[in-house]
């Protein structure tokens, strides 16, 4: 089944102490390029989340955004009291010694080196797996999503692919009796210009074999058919969209080879028409994981 590299997912969980809430975005990108916005608190473990993510979703531009709630209060700095005591006791006993005033020496002690700080809260590995069951839960809705926007561009796919198939059987009708009007029309030219009865019949058909086996597109419509069946066959393929995009780029020169061959206008226009149908598919191949 096919597999959009675009869309989004969200997960929220309340636990006893916190509400966990997930933000998970894609965009289409050739390898994957993932950005990450969770609490410093948490860095030591940004490898192993990237590492889970790569494996989960293999490709894509990746935006992750974690957000805790904590629904404790917590006190935002420390205040190291035994040091702040010891600071205090040696600027008053200085300011007796000085005979200076002893006025607002707490507001000295707390600008004193390490008596404020704020301390670096170790992650606790319980909380770590609750945010990692929130995540995997966002992972699985932008999964969910990108199967559904597969099974668009699939039926997308195969609309057009349909187009052209139907193209290729209509070039292969005017193909059976072009070769005969080419034919037709070459040798009434040149009866016309130089006289019917000066026409080397035997000359005209080894010159005609030649000039006809540079406009011969069987190859050509064997080659396309087995790439549109190819391409079918891929989109059952698990992360086929690099496969499906050198696929496509097969079949365009196919059908552009056709098109520089045909010297028909009918054919011509069945060649304008799968080309057009191919740029819109080449458009999607890119979109697909």
């Amino acid at each position: 089944m096919l597999k959009s590299m675009t869309g989004f997912g969200k997960a929220t969980k309340e636990f006893e102490n916190k509400t966990v809430s997930v933000e998970i975005r894609s965009l289409n990108s050739k390898n994957l390029d993932l950005s990450l916005r969770l609490s410093s608190v948490y860095r030591d473990k940004e490898h192993e989340l990237k590492s889970e993510i790569t494996k989960l979703l293999e490709r894509g531009k990746i935006d992750l955004s974690i957000y805790v709630e904590s629904k404790l209060i917590e006190t935002p700095v420390e205040v190291n009291s035994e040091l702040a005591k010891s600071y205090y006791a040696k600027i008053k006993q200085l300011a007796i010694d000085l005979n200076e005033p002893q006025t607002n020496l707490l507001a000295h002690v707390l600008k004193m080196p390490d008596v404020l700080k704020s301390e670096r809260k170790e992650p606790n590995e319980n909380d770590w797996k609750d945010i990692q069951e929130v995540v995997y839960t966002a992972i699985t809705a932008l999964n969910k999503f990108r199967e559904d926007e597969g099974k668009s561009i699939e039926k997308d796919f195969m609309d057009r692919l349909t187009i052209i198939s139907d193209s290729l059987e209509k070039i292969k009708e005017h193909d059976a009796s072009r070769v005969q009007n080419i034919r037709d029309r070459i040798k009434k030219n040149l009866e016309e210009v130089v006289g019917k009865d000066k026409v080397d019949n035997n000359r005209f058909e080894q010159e005609l074999i030649y000039y006809i086996e540079k406009l011969d597109i069987n190859e050509e419509k064997v080659r396309l058919k087995t790439h549109l069946d190819y391409f079918i066959k891929t989109m059952k393929e698990p992360a086929g969209g690099r496969k499906l995009n050198f696929i496509g780029q097969e079949i365009g020169r196919e059908i552009n080879t056709i098109g520089s061959k045909a010297n028909d206008a009918e054919m011509q226009k069945l060649v304008v028409l799968m080309k057009d149908e191919l740029e819109k598919m080449k458009e999607q191949t890119n979109n697909v994981l």
